[in-house]
């Protein structure tokens, strides 16, 4: 077991190194795990709101039930039936009880629904963050290898063969500039 639990440890401190070495590569690991616990999330909302849906459905069936025993309570009584009256009254007590409790219940998947929907928030304010730091990281890093990419193959390099053909391109441009706006003027001032 200590054999592979060193393999392990290793292995780990290897995919740590890596992933410092390549923060754009935790970046993309961090959203994957955020776009996990968010579609997680989601089920569960709708999992729990399947719950609320099923526990209001019971609180109804329990009240029209706790109504009905009490029609037969009073009827009861009016009959003269105290022994049924009183056997219906534990009844309708118990069924009110029944109800609490599923009230209390469907309560605490609101609350559970809620503090869902918080975290919900807070993971997609969380990815959002996490996306903008990878575009931002993918950009710096496209910059720096075009950056790589241009000093490697010699534009920048200023002893390279083609800058000074730069430069008397350079110089070319601006004499017919300079000499398009004399002209321009000269056309200007004759008007």
């Amino acid at each position: 077991m200590g054999l592979f639990d060193d393999l392990s440890r290793f292995l780990e401190n290897r995919l740590e190194e890596f992933l410092r070495n390549n923060p754009h590569l935790e970046l993309e690991a961090l959203l994957e795990q955020l776009r996990q616990q968010e579609e997680d999330t989601l089920k569960l909302i709708a999992d729990l709101q399947l719950q609320e849906k099923r526990s209001q459905d019971e609180i109804l069936s329990t009240a029209q039930e706790i109504q009905r025993w009490h029609i037969r309570v009073q009827k009861a009584k009016n009959a003269g039936k105290q022994d049924l009256a009183a056997a219906a009254q534990e009844r309708e007590a118990a069924l009110l009880r029944e109800g609490n409790q599923r009230w209390g219940h469907m309560q605490g998947l609101k609350e559970r629904i809620e503090q869902s929907k918080e975290l919900l928030r807070k993971i997609q304010m969380r990815r959002q963050e996490v996306q903008a730091k990878a575009a931002e990281a993918q950009t710096v890093r496209a910059q720096a290898q075009t950056q790589q990419h241009l000093e490697t193959n010699g534009w920048w390099n200023p002893t390279s063969s083609y800058s000074s053909g730069l430069d008397d391109l350079e110089e070319k441009f601006r004499r017919w500039e300079t000499q398009d706006e004399l002209e321009q003027m000269k056309r200007n001032l004759g008007k």
